[in-house]
């Protein structure tokens, strides 16, 4: 988890980064619990539409039950979180491929808060213009 143990060390930035890691998420969840960072898991291979991926982001990152599913709760909710967060996304290239529009909006909001929140995009995918933390 050499690139992982970086950011939770803060060694390196927080951000948006592609992991090609294959460490079970349970065990990256421990890791990153252990650093005293919060963690969220989704899996995109079961949430592949936008709506479906908020909907599981929401539950991955104990949104607030008022969250509205919607890019601008998203933003929102992101702007509260409560300390570090690591966000580990499998299957993200599902939403890339099928919703180009939609990713690139999930993935502008989700750049706009590095300052708490790291997201890994796990797993092959198109090419998009993120850094590797592998």
């Amino acid at each position: 988890m050499s690139g992982l143990a970086g950011i939770l060390a803060h060694h390196h930035d927080s951000g948006v980064y592609r992991w090609h890691a294959a460490f079970p998420a349970q065990e990256v969840a421990h890791a990153v619990e252990h650093a005293g960072w919060r963690f969220g898991y989704v899996d995109g291979w079961h949430h592949q539409t936008r709506s479906e991926f908020l909907a599981a982001l929401g539950e991955a990152l104990a949104f607030p039950d008022h969250y509205g599913h919607n890019l601008d709760a998203l933003n929102d909710c992101l702007r509260d979180l409560p300390g570090s967060t690591v966000l580990l996304w499998d299957g993200w290239c599902t939403l890339a491929r099928q919703d180009e529009e939609g990713f690139g909006k999930v993935r502008s909001i989700l750049d706009q808060h590095t300052a708490t929140l790291t997201t890994l995009l796990r797993g092959d995918g198109p090419d998009v213009d993120v850094p590797s933390l592998d």
